[in-house]
């Protein structure tokens, strides 16, 4: 059966995922607010004089970026390969690609730089890049949507391919992630995430998940399905807090500013309460500091300025309700503390690039799942 995992991938979240059943969170307590320094944005909303509490101590970075990690799609494919073997997964956008390897060993090829993936490892390829895989010895490299699979259910299907030789077992698999929170953290994170077996102080997790999810993918059973999204969400997970926990990278940036006790502080405090008149002022007096010190610090940490930063927040905050609902721009403009229809229009097309009329009807030009999803 020819390949539809790119049709898969592009699917509208809603129609597919099992897995917002059991935590998914509410995007309305995420957002941001207006970019004071432009005043035809700002928002009239009364401001009562009482802020709301910010969290005592430095906001645990895994806990804040993590948090809302939630996969909207997920297809998932064990492949048996034999030598030779090679296959290309092209480019797809907010795609995040994942291989676990139980049996043998791969070789991937991410953007010109190769590396060797043995059993028991793990590699996350985050930004949706394009990339080739073979074995032992290169091999041609045909493209993954034009391999035959036999697929179980649209999210699940299974590849065997090659030449009949030595044999390796890989789990590929692709997610998307949904909210606002999780799609700045995939920005932040390295083209390739590799978690060695070998070398990680958490291989027994590694091992035991990946041993699970090979048993959950040998053959059918009632319940596999929904046993392996939810442990593809595991691996995602853990394989990236592995790498903010242990890479120097992860200590710039927005993950670098959520560790700091007073920027992380303020960053989360935005993100929980978007209906607060938020201005510099006010966050530098939340974590006593003065404005021009604490305007400066959050630049230096974030790499943009405090206003900016939840202006951008608060718009994709804002995408993420219309694509995700029926909501009308004013009642998102008022949700997100605009009196002002026009001046939230005016934002959010500036952040995002068009209106918010138009973003509401993207949508309905996604390609969609069955209207009976088998997972």
């Amino acid at each position: 059966m020819t390949s539809t995992l790119r049709e898969t991938l592009e699917c509208v979240h809603d129609q597919i995922d099992v897995k917002h059943a059991r935590s998914s969170t509410v995007l309305d307590d995420w957002c941001l607010n207006r970019k004071t320094a432009d005043m035809a944005d700002v928002r009239t909303m009364p401001f009562t004089g009482a802020l709301p509490p910010l969290a005592d101590g430095p906001i645990p970075p895994l806990g804040e970026a993590l948090r809302y990690v939630q996969m909207s799609g997920v297809f998932y494919c064990p492949s048996v390969l034999t030598e030779p073997w090679g296959l290309e997964l092209p480019p797809i956008e907010d795609c995040v690609w994942f291989h676990a390897v139980t049996v043998g060993q791969v070789t991937l090829d991410v953007g010109g730089e190769r590396r060797t993936v043995r059993a028991g490892d793990l590699v996350l390829v985050p930004h949706g890049t394009g990339h080739r895989a073979w074995g032992s010895e290169e091999a041609p490299t045909p493209s993954v949507f034009e391999l035959p699979h036999d697929y179980v259910t649209d999210q699940y299907a299974v590849l065997r391919h090659g030449g009949g030789g030595e044999r390796s077992e890989v789990i590929c698999g692709g997610i998307r992630l949904e909210h606002p929170a999780a799609r700045q953290l995939v920005a932040s994170l390295p083209a390739v995430i590799h978690i060695e077996a070998s070398r990680s102080t958490r291989a027994d997790w590694m091992r035991a998940t990946l041993e699970l999810m090979a048993e959950e993918t040998q053959s059918v059973r009632p319940g596999g399905e929904a046993v392996v999204s939810r442990l593809c969400d595991i691996v995602v997970i853990q394989a990236i807090r592995t790498w903010i926990e242990r890479d120097p990278a992860a200590q710039t940036g927005w993950l670098g500013a959520l560790r700091d006790e007073q920027i992380g502080a303020v960053i989360a405090s935005v993100h929980r309460y978007p209906e607060y008149d938020w201005t510099v002022a006010s966050l530098a007096d939340e974590v006593a500091m003065s404005r021009s010190a604490f305007a400066a610090r959050f630049t230096d940490l974030v790499g943009e300025p405090a206003m900016r930063y939840v202006t951008r927040w608060r718009m994709f905050v804002a995408l993420d309700r219309f694509q995700r609902s029926d909501a009308t721009v004013a009642s998102v403009a008022s949700d997100l503390g605009y009196e002002s229809e026009a001046a939230f229009s005016r934002a959010f097309k500036r952040v995002i690039g068009e209106s918010p009329r138009v973003a509401r009807r993207i949508p309905e030009s996604m390609p969609t799942a069955p209207a009976t999803p088998r997972v």
